[in-house]
């Protein structure tokens, strides 16, 4: 039971608002000795552990680069190109990033996207400009509707597309639960069965957006 004294160091420090980087650390060296390990062992395993799965710290670069290139007019110059665009539409944008986003996904490639590093600072902002062009006068309630559609856009692809990729965990674990289950089958197969599923969603979303494009003419009087 000695070895929850890390969880303690962890509890007593944020309760003390200390650094949590010294907290965490601190709290992997108490484990480590209270286990039995030497500091030498105990800091060599904290090492191994902080490169091993150093590239997940490389992730959370890409939010302040963000938020940076948000507070220098990102999301502006992104209204701005789409807004001389007139033929764009709300629907037409978000069905090509629909495409984009299952197709990508479909290859493996599910970073190429998501909600904080692609919908918030250019899809959505986008997507509203071209909404604006449409509808001059847009409510309140239709910009969150778009920009809500811009995010479902993004789950719908990832979602349907990801299964398709033989190599993705998803397609192991329904790999495993038909094993579980008595029924044996090979990752391929599910991945080509993931594509009519894929098809389907990419025709049903689509015609969403399509219809929110006539929504949109409508509101305007067009």
């Amino acid at each position: 039971m000695w070895v929850l004294l890390g969880v303690a160091v962890v509890v007593v420090g944020f309760a003390a608002r200390l650094n949590p980087l010294l907290i965490v650390a601190a709290a992997a060296i108490v484990t480590g000795l209270a286990a039995g390990m030497d500091l030498l062992a105990t800091l060599s395993v904290l090492g191994k552990a902080f490169r091993d799965n150093r590239y997940i710290s490389v992730v959370w670069l890409i939010l302040p680069l963000i938020g940076l290139l948000e507070r220098e007019g990102l999301q502006e110059r992104a209204k701005a190109l789409i807004g001389r665009l007139r033929e764009a539409t709300a629907g037409r944008l978000l069905v090509i990033y629909l495409i984009i986003r299952q197709l990508a996904a479909a290859v493996g490639l599910t970073s190429l996207g998501g909600h904080a590093q692609m919908v918030r600072p250019l899809i959505a902002p986008m997507a509203e400009a071209a909404a604006e062009t449409q509808a001059p006068d847009l409510t309140l309630a239709q910009r969150e509707r778009v920009k809500a559609m811009a995010a479902a856009t993004d789950n719908v692809g990832l979602f349907f597309g990801e299964d398709i990729f033989i190599a993705i965990a998803s397609i192991l674990l329904i790999k495993g639960f038909l094993e579980e289950n008595g029924i044996v089958v090979e990752p391929l197969q599910l991945s080509l069965w993931a594509i009519p599923t894929a098809i389907l969603a990419l025709l049903i979303h689509g015609a969403r957006l399509l219809l929110l494009d006539r929504r949109l003419a409508k509101a305007a009087g067009q």
